[in-house]
C-alpha cells in the first residue's frame, strides 16, 4: 500500500462521519436556508482566510533537509491567493453583507480548527499541515459541485453566488493528483504519521465547524 492510499484508508471512518453532519447532508440535497448558507459561507471565509498563512509559516518552519517541499508550497500559495474574497463575493451575490461577514467573529468552532493547524505547524510538525490540505481537497472533490447545484437551485441563487463552491468542485480534481504525487515523496515516518494525525483531527474539527452553522432540516444522515 502506498502512503497516500493508507492516508486515504485511515481517514475513511473520520471521512464518513463528517458526511452524516446534518448541514452537509441537507446542503447536498437542497434543503438548507438561505440564512444557513450564508453562514456557512461566511465561516468558509474564515478559515480560508488563513490558508496563505498557513502554507507560509509551514514553509518557513521545513528544515533544511525538506526544503524540496517548498516548491511544492509556492505552487499551493500562487492556486490560494485571494480565495476569500471569492467568498466574500459569493456573500455579496446571494444578498449578504460581505463587510459584516469580513469582520464577524468566527464560531468557537472554527476558531478551534484553525488554531489546531497553526499550534502544530509551530510546535510539532509542520509538514502534518498536509493532512489538513487533504481534507479540504478530498472534500471538495467530493461534495461541492454536488452542493453547489443543489443550493443553487433549491434558493433560487444566481451562479455569482456559488464561485466558490464550483471553483473548488473543479479546481481540487487536479490539486488531488498534485497532493498525491508530493505525498507519495515523503518517505520519513514521522511526517506521514504527522500527516495522517493532522487529517484524521481535522475531518473531526470541520464536522464541528459544520455543525456549529445554524440550521434546520430534516435529513439526519446520508441514506
Amino acid at each position: 500500500m502506498s502512503f497516500y492510499q493508507k492516508l486515504v484508508s485511515d481517514t475513511e471512518a473520520v471521512r464518513q462521519e463528517l458526511y452524516t453532519v446534518p448541514q452537509l447532508v441537507d446542503g447536498l440535497h437542497g434543503k438548507i436556508s438561505h440564512e444557513t448558507y450564508l453562514a456557512y459561507l461566511t465561516e468558509a471565509f474564515h478559515h480560508v482566510s488563513h490558508t496563505v498563512p498557513f502554507l507560509m509559516s509551514m514553509g518557513a518552519r521545513i528544515p533544511q533537509e525538506k526544503k524540496w517541499l517548498h516548491k511544492t508550497i509556492i505552487e499551493y500559495l500562487d492556486e490560494e491567493v485571494g480565495h476569500e474574497e471569492w467568498i466574500l463575493n459569493d456573500i455579496e451575490a446571494a444578498g449578504g453583507d460581505k463587510e459584516q461577514a469580513r469582520h464577524s467573529i468566527p464560531n468557537l468552532a472554527t476558531q478551534a480548527m484553525i488554531a489546531y493547524n497553526y499550534d502544530y505547524i509551530k510546535r510539532k510538525n509542520p509538514i502534518g499541515f498536509l493532512g489538513m490540505v487533504f481534507m479540504l481537497e478530498s472534500t471538495s472533490t467530493q461534495i461541492a459541485t454536488v452542493g453547489a447545484d443543489a443550493m443553487k437551485e433549491s434558493l433560487n441563487l444566481p451562479v455569482e453566488a456559488c464561485t466558490y463552491l464550483y471553483s473548488h468542485g473543479e479546481l481540487d480534481i487536479e490539486h488531488m493528483k498534485f497532493f498525491e504525487a508530493t505525498v507519495e515523496k515523503i518517505t520519513d515516518p514521522a511526517d506521514q504519521a504527522s500527516i495522517i494525525e493532522v487529517a484524521q483531527n481535522t475531518f473531526r474539527l470541520f464536522a464541528n465547524l459544520l455543525r456549529a452553522i445554524p440550521h434546520e432540516g430534516g435529513i439526519k444522515n446520508v441514506a
